[in-house]
């Protein structure tokens, strides 16, 4: 099944600009007379089963439904929805603009329930449901001038500026191929973002090794070393002073060393996993080392980084090298079982699709991995800028996180393709002596170190649930040292959680895992069911889980590099800087 991709719906919305005849065509108003709803004939005229009796009560709902809609708008008896598209006042001055916004609602209720009621294999229901959903918010009434009684208000106001400045974005944003977020001129990599001071004192041809200047007189013994993901520039780990994680764990007297992945062009097209792995993560762990003079490091993934520096850990053990202390993972997969809605993209036709174009050597666009997750979450990545920057002609502001988000790097196809059939399609890395990396055979329980395991309780991209289950793989001599930390929000926000500003809440539980070796810790929900709740930030919980692991404390070197691996150039790098489009 072809899953709608989000950028390419905006496209064709683009081409229309504010056609009403698209509206009409996908989301009617409900007629008394004629209350069937288009979408939902022809998901069933398309041949996929759906419960009788369910379909009968849903239609039955549906019915009173439209019934109850026509008699509160007939006595303008209309309830505001709660819906933050519709939350203005303009929705519900106008009465036919309401209507049309409780219509949309109460439609696309019916369409989302229709979905979920089709008699197929969870798989293919989440795919069908994940595609009616893209269709039902990208044919919201919000996001088209004709059906918009704000951007219609504006339009007036503005004696037309708003459309002709909202033009002048849509034409700007179709020769970048994306929809602009933030303000981008409002940032630079290495003047206000990336900016915590070091070193460069490696790189080769994958990635740059980064030393940061330490900020204490004393530094823990053993060095962090920061394996970022390769799907994403490293500087979200580095945004600004006030929300960088990697001047937090520098203030908190550690020598930190941080993989500064190249962003790939045509010379990386036939880059393998197992180079990622042997040239990348390895190599790291090798040069912080002889820089630090360590025989052992704290080392730290996020997201695939975390899949990446896991499999180094364990063909390293293969080799008889436990090169770390402790290893630190957050919002990061090792047992695929559970993707979440990242599902709907992966099956064996798309796998083999992209294995037929990209296996052998070339490039997967950063372009198409932005629009993937952006597909996550549409509303807030898609919609709700074609709105603000098209409709009504606002610039977006300028936010450090959405420039991030929008600098996407090019992964190696055959890199790509390995990792997509060995992980979210098959599963093989948690399996002990499945996959062969780098010339060894991997196990990860053979990684001898304790884990500090973070999920975020909302993230759409690494559930919580699989997050956790690399508890029950890291480590199994010694499952007691393990510890698991639950963030609140989602993949990123949960994870860029400053200790200074003291939002949000972080979960623990200190019940440890009964037995002997290979005791296991408790399942999920139960580990949630007697975890206690804290506020602020999860950060001060790891920053002591480093200092457990980081060996006597030394004096903080001056000079950054040896004389084998001398300065190449100020921190954050050239690498970073260069950009997928």
């Amino acid at each position: 099944m072809n899953m709608p991709d989000p950028q390419e719906v905006a496209n064709a919305w683009m081409s229309q600009f504010s056609d009403p005849a698209v509206w009409q065509t996908w989301f009617k108003l409900p007629d008394q007379a004629a209350p069937a709803n288009p979408l939902a004939g022809m998901l069933k005229d398309s041949g996929v089963k759906v419960d009788p009796v369910a379909l009968a009560a849903l239609e039955a709902d549906y019915l009173a439904k439209v019934g109850a809609l026509w008699q509160d708008f007939m006595s303008s008896n209309l309830a505001p929805p709660a819906d933050r598209r519709f939350a203005a006042p303009e929705w519900q001055a106008n009465p036919m603009s309401a209507l049309a916004a409780a219509s949309y609602l109460l439609n696309a209720r019916f369409l989302t329930a229709l979905a979920e009621a089709v008699d197929a294999p969870a798989r293919e229901r989440q795919k069908i449901s994940f595609a009616v959903q893209q269709m039902v918010d990208a044919m919201s009434p919000a996001n088209f001038l004709a059906t918009n009684p704000e951007a219609q208000k504006q339009l007036i106001e503005t004696k037309g500026e708003s459309l002709s400045k909202g033009l002048a974005n849509l034409l700007s944003d179709m020769q970048k191929g994306r929809i602009s977020l933030s303000d981008e001129s409002a940032f630079e990599v290495g003047r206000n973002v990336a900016t915590s001071p070091g070193e460069v004192v490696f790189e080769n041809a994958l990635f740059q090794l980064i030393q940061y200047t330490p900020s204490t007189a004393t530094v823990h013994q053993r060095p962090l070393l920061m394996v970022p993901p390769c799907i994403n520039k490293f500087y979200i780990l580095d945004l600004q002073p006030e929300n960088s994680l990697v001047r937090y764990a520098v203030e908190q007297g550690n020598t930190v060393f941080l993989v500064s992945w190249r962003n790939p062009d045509k010379s990386l097209a036939h880059t393998r996993w197992d180079d990622y792995v042997e040239t990348g993560a390895i190599k790291a762990l090798e040069v912080a080392r002889e820089i630090s003079g360590a025989a052992q490091v704290n080392a730290f993934g996020f997201c695939v980084g975390g899949t990446i520096l896991s499999t180094a850990l364990a063909v390293l053990a293969a080799r008889g090298d436990q090169a770390a202390a402790s290893v630190t993972l957050l919002t990061t997969l090792l047992d695929f079982a559970d993707t979440g809605v990242l599902e709907v993209f992966i099956d064996e036709s798309q796998v083999a699709q992209r294995e037929k174009s990209l296996a052998a050597g070339g490039l997967m666009p950063g372009r198409d991995l932005a629009t993937t997750f952006s597909a996550l979450r549409p509303n807030d990545l898609v919609w709700n800028y074609v709105q603000s920057n098209y409709l009504k002609g606002k610039e977006p502001p300028p936010f450090d996180l959405l420039y991030w988000n929008s600098d996407s790097t090019n992964l190696p196809g055959p890199m790509f393709c390995w990792y997509l059939r060995n992980t979210y399609l098959e599963n093989n890395l948690k399996v002990a002596g499945k996959l062969n990396v780098a010339g060894s055979a991997v196990d990860l329980g053979a990684i001898d170190a304790p884990v500090f395991v973070y999920g975020s309780r909302e993230d759409h991209i690494v559930p919580w649930h699989a997050a956790y289950a690399s508890m029950r793989i890291l480590n199994p001599g010694n499952a007691k040292a393990n510890r698991f930390v639950l963030g609140a929000s989602g993949h990123i926000a949960g994870v860029i959680n400053p200790a200074s500003k003291g939002k949000r809440s972080y979960w623990t539980n200190d019940a440890k895992a009964k037995g002997g070796k290979g005791a296991k810790p408790p399942e999920q929900d139960a580990w949630l069911e007697g975890a206690t709740e804290h506020k602020g930030s999860w950060w001060p919980e790891w920053a002591a889980f480093l200092a457990e692991h980081g060996g006597k404390d030394v004096k903080a070197r001056t000079k950054l590099g040896n004389a084998k691996h001398k300065p190449v150039e100020a921190a954050p790098g050239r690498y970073v800087k260069v950009r997928a489009d």
